[in-house]
């Protein structure tokens, strides 16, 4: 079976890391040739691709598949991948993310694949969008949703919110929760010397935050908040992980309000450094107001934090209200801030939440987990397809 992948950026993110672990873990499979196609990786985000490159065979780039829409660089995205599907002939394409998804599965059908399949990792319409986006974004994704054989979600909440949409039918959905490596999480600890480093005292209540310093991600709430805690939690450190283009404004939003011994900017971290900072932390806030299903939430749980975090999209999902953390309703400071201050009071729930929660991930999230489920889904899918396929 030949398997085509295809995403538009190879960024550090959580549906490129995903999509990286579910092809390297496939190509362990029996019986399957997969490959990774993406556009050229550039940014302050980071780059997976040396880390594609490095397994010989998986990587391939299409120099035109590029995130903003350009419709000459689009249309040669569309006919290199067409010539290339026509030239490999593969079983199943792929696809992930809102370019590479509308333009790949558009090539694959025009290039007669006999099975396309798309991940749905986030929304890519929602209130968080103008009406006139929203309106474009749902007419792209009913047109692809027609040479889509079937999808696959990272969350019910994606599933809940394309059929709202009118897109497809509920039996052309499957969820499939992400997956990561758990093994350094499980193992990560209070690390002395690396609070040091960043300036964190023994005593001090680290609240963190994974995610790029950027619009939609929250970051700018828990700034409203921050004088209010400082109040009540004189030893609190806001320890922010991931750079960004808002790097700079946030600087200095913490040095204007006085706080800038407060907050502590690791700025873009590789992947594999994130667990010993989640290891330093009380708590871990997430308040993104556009994610399919956080990666930060599983990470930190799986090293027994707990967490908080706005109830959009997926994260309701993995942050059980009252059982491994909260969930807030958007926008609430309020809320989010006396929450805070409650987990910090209470030390033994803090715990409590944290070890429930790890159980959960442990159970749910693992890249075994992940690449299995969608192997078994490739073979009743194509079986569906084909008839009297075989591997």
């Amino acid at each position: 079976m030949k398997v085509s992948h295809v995403i538009t950026r190879l960024i550090v993110g959580g549906a490129q890391e995903n999509t990286l672990a579910t092809v390297l873990g496939l190509r362990e499979k029996f019986g399957l040739e997969v490959e990774l196609l993406a556009g050229p990786t550039h940014g302050p985000e980071g780059s997976l691709v040396d880390r594609a490159r490095a397994v010989e065979g998986v990587y391939r780039e299409v120099p035109d598949l590029i995130r903003p829409i350009h419709p000459l660089r689009d249309y040669s995205a569309y006919r290199f991948l067409k010539k290339h599907f026509l030239e490999t002939r593969p079983d199943i394409v792929h696809t992930h993310s809102g370019k590479a998804g509308f333009i790949g599965r558009m090539a694959a059908a025009d290039a007669g694949v006999p099975l396309i399949i798309h991940s749905i990792h986030g929304p890519s319409f929602g209130p968080f969008q103008s009406w006139l986006k929203n309106v474009l974004y749902i007419r792209a994704e009913k047109m692809a949703a027609s040479r889509t054989h079937h999808f696959i979600t990272v969350a019910d909440a994606m599933t809940r919110t394309y059929l709202d949409a009118g897109i497809a039918s509920p039996e052309k959905y499957t969820r499939i929760f992400s997956g990561f490596p758990l093994g350094e999480y499980e193992k990560a600890e209070n690390d002395d010397q690396l609070r040091r480093k960043l300036g964190i005292q023994n005593n001090d209540f680290v609240v963190g935050k994974i995610g790029r310093l950027f619009r939609l991600k929250g970051h700018e709430d828990l700034f409203r908040i921050a004088p209010a805690l400082v109040d009540a939690i004189p030893e609190i450190k806001f320890l922010l992980i991931g750079g960004g283009e808002w790097e700079g404004r946030f600087r200095r939003m913490a040095a204007k309000m006085g706080m800038s011994d407060n907050f502590i900017f690791t700025g873009l971290v590789p992947p594999e450094s994130i667990p010993s900072l989640v290891g330093i932390m009380d708590l871990l806030v997430h308040l993104s107001l556009r994610e399919g299903l956080p990666r930060a939430l599983p990470q930190a749980q799986a090293a027994g934090k707990p967490v908080i975090a706005y109830d959009c999209d997926g994260a309701g999902e993995v942050c059980r209200d009252g059982r491994s953390g909260y969930l807030v309703p958007p926008g609430d400071l309020e809320s989010l801030k006396e929450l805070i201050i409650r987990l910090y009071e209470s030390p033994d729930l803090a715990f409590k939440f944290g070890s429930q929660g790890r159980d959960f991930v442990l159970e749910n999230f693992s890249v075994d987990r992940l690449v299995e489920e969608q192997y078994r889904l490739y073979n009743d899918l194509m079986h569906q397809s084909v008839p009297n396929y075989v591997i």
